[in-house]
């Protein structure tokens, strides 16, 4: 890890998106790299798994090698969903195979300030989530509808927080950063001639319909970020989890494009780099300092 002097508190807010979330870890892992105390997490969907997990045990590198190592069948058991017949496709398997890192543990005691962003399912409300089980709250953040059931935290009935908040950086601010780094994974406008999808299938087009969604929410609530970062993600859909590896190169190459200016927002004086160093981020990054 480099040492670094830092001046500012910085946010994190991490956006949904599927599998293209992965791309978060390779923007936290690079941050610890390069010595940026992370303060606050903010997270929607994906974002909220991924940050409520490294809010808990500040452990980037389970969750890479996790996410490196399972196929999609591990998480969308196709038999599990032959079976399914109440609405819903699948149950939250990435949850159960991370339980146990995280199980017990309430929002208010994680190591890291977290909160997670889900959407009221009968009153469109927006719900943030700042403290309770740690795991209903990720459930409730993710729960993408005719994906995954729905949570029931407090009587209200929970989905996925993208409907309302795809990128909670105004969430990250209000917990007292000073800056904040959004990572926005998904929101776009599609392109039905570009995009394989059937606009006459409702599971083609769900993910897609939150994309729109997304996009639009996005666009006035990244005003509130300082730094917005946009992984070279939207290639690969929801559920590409096979292309972890790929998706989490993305994260950290897009930081590293961003560096100059997350130190000149963070009142950071960067660290000289040494010769060997820049020669590896101009071969497997093609980022040339400058």
């Amino acid at each position: 890890m480099i040492e670094v002097k830092q001046k500012k508190k910085v946010g994190l807010a991490l956006g949904g998106g599927g599998a293209k979330g992965l791309a978060h870890i390779g923007v936290i892992k690079e941050l610890e790299r390069l010595g940026i105390e992370i303060s606050f997490i903010s997270g929607t969907s994906m974002g909220a798994l991924i940050g409520g997990f490294y809010a808990i045990t500040g452990d980037i590198q389970f969750l890479e090698d996790f996410f490196t190592s399972i196929k999609k069948d591990d998480i969308f058991p196709a038999t599990h969903m032959m079976r399914k017949k109440d609405g819903e496709i699948f149950k939250h398997s990435l949850l159960d195979r991370i339980e146990s890192k995280i199980k017990g543990i309430d929002i208010k005691d994680t190591k890291i300030p977290f909160s997670a962003v889900a959407t009221d399912v009968e009153t469109g409300d927006e719900i943030i989530l700042r403290e309770g089980d740690i795991i209903q709250a990720i459930q409730a953040s993710t729960a993408l509808p005719f994906v995954f059931p729905p949570t029931r935290i407090n009587g209200r009935v929970l989905m996925d927080g993208g409907f309302v908040n795809p990128v909670p950086a105004d969430v990250v601010r209000s917990m007292g950063a000073e800056c904040v780094v959004a990572i926005d994974v998904s929101s776009k406008w599609i392109n039905l001639e570009k995009e394989s999808i059937n606009p006459m299938k409702v599971y083609s087009m769900l993910p897609h319909a939150l994309s729109i969604v997304e996009y639009q929410l996005a666009r006035n609530i990244l005003k509130d970020a300082d730094v917005v970062l946009n992984p070279p993600v939207l290639q690969y859909k929801w559920n590409d989890f096979e292309f972890g590896r790929e998706i989490i190169q993305c994260g950290t190459k897009e930081i590293k494009e961003h560096l100059k200016e997350i130190y000149k927002k963070t009142g950071i004086t960067p660290p000289q780099k040494k010769p060997i160093e820049s020669f590896f981020d101009l071969i497997f990054y093609g980022i040339d300092d400058e």
